[in-house]
């Protein structure tokens, strides 16, 4: 009997250790999520990072910081999680994401402040906020301090250009799903009294030493009637200034908004869409690709669940990933 009970004990054992490995494995595969928590004076933000089964402690992968839209989250119900899909994406291609919550003592309606003066300066407000979670991500999982991205939907597009703003050190480069321009609070009065240039000086000015030119994709559905078009042209107006005024101080056609490179897609299953380059004058990778999808309203296409979801293509969260990927600082 005594024989008997260390046989059952051992097989237990040894089952018990398989099972183990089998769970391991399989958590492996489907990637792992971790919560936190950053505060500082500005309040606090919740976050949640997704690392894929390509992670492993010491290993150097990219970091994509995906900034969620009005009434929306980053990981709860109606989540950026949800929407864009990242997941998948990431543990396919091997990169971290992190997804941080508005908190609803900033807005109740849980909108990013982007149009708030407030909040469009470094080391204060919300940048300083986003800043603080992707420093603390960045450290706690060893990621690639060079390769870190910032994206965003709607008021979390306009947080997500404000980031490559106040914080060009940072973010290798950034990507905006219907948003605007920095410092669009000017523009919102008379869009007709302040140009593009206008809001470029004050985020180059805001750059500072910093200054860099930082690649930038934008994201405009023709059928949007909360971001109208018009913001994204005036987007990637400014965005050409500021990649102009990054080379020496001053608006001399380094980089303009005149297209280089214009492709119409349309692909089976997928709505239309025209991809617009805008290069330096000497040539290079695009500092600015402009999409612009047709009969799309203000959703974020071809991605995951929810009501701001989609269902048709093109994969706008794919494409993101090969821009961001292309980049570093």
């Amino acid at each position: 009997m005594r024989g008997r009970f260390r046989r059952a004990v051992v097989i237990a054992a040894t089952m018990g250790l398989a099972l183990t490995f089998l769970t391991d494995r399989a958590v492996a595969a489907a990637g792992q999520d971790d919560r936190g928590t950053y505060i500082n004076t500005a309040g606090k933000v919740d976050y949640e990072v997704h690392l894929p089964p390509a992670y492993e402690p010491g290993k150097k992968l990219p970091v994509v910081v995906a900034l969620h839209g009005c009434g929306m989250t980053g990981f709860a119900d109606n989540s950026m999680k949800d929407l864009t899909g990242f997941n998948k994406v990431a543990d396919a291609e091997g990169f971290i994401v992190v997804y941080p919550s508005q908190d609803p003592l900033r807005n109740l309606l849980r909108c990013w402040n982007a149009v708030q003066p407030a909040h469009q300066h470094r080391d204060k407000g919300e940048p300083s906020l986003i800043a603080g979670v992707t420093r603390d991500v960045v450290k706690k999982y060893h990621a690639d301090a060079t390769r870190v991205h910032v994206a965003g939907a709607s008021s979390g597009a306009g947080l997500a250009v404000i980031m490559a703003v106040t914080y060009p050190d940072v973010y290798a480069s950034a990507a905006s799903l219907a948003g605007g321009e920095y410092a669009f609070d000017k523009v919102q009065p008379d869009p007709d009294a302040v140009s593009p240039l206008d809001t470029a000086k004050l985020a180059h000015a805001e750059m500072g030493a910093r200054a860099r030119q930082v690649p930038l994709l934008i994201e405009q559905g023709s059928a949007d009637t909360t971001v109208p078009p018009w913001m994204a042209d005036r987007l990637a107006s400014q965005w050409a200034a500021v990649d102009d005024l990054a080379v020496d101080g001053t608006l001399d056609g380094d980089v303009d908004d005149v297209p280089d490179a214009t492709e119409y897609v349309r692909e089976p299953g997928e709505r239309p869409y025209t991809r617009t380059r805008y290069t330096a004058r000497d040539g290079g990778a695009a500092l600015i690709e402009k999409y612009d999808v047709e009969g799309l309203a203000h959703k974020w296409p071809g991605g995951g669940s929810g009501p701001y979801a989609d269902p048709l293509g093109p994969n706008m969260t794919s494409i993101m990933w090969k821009f961001f990927a292309a980049r570093h600082l």
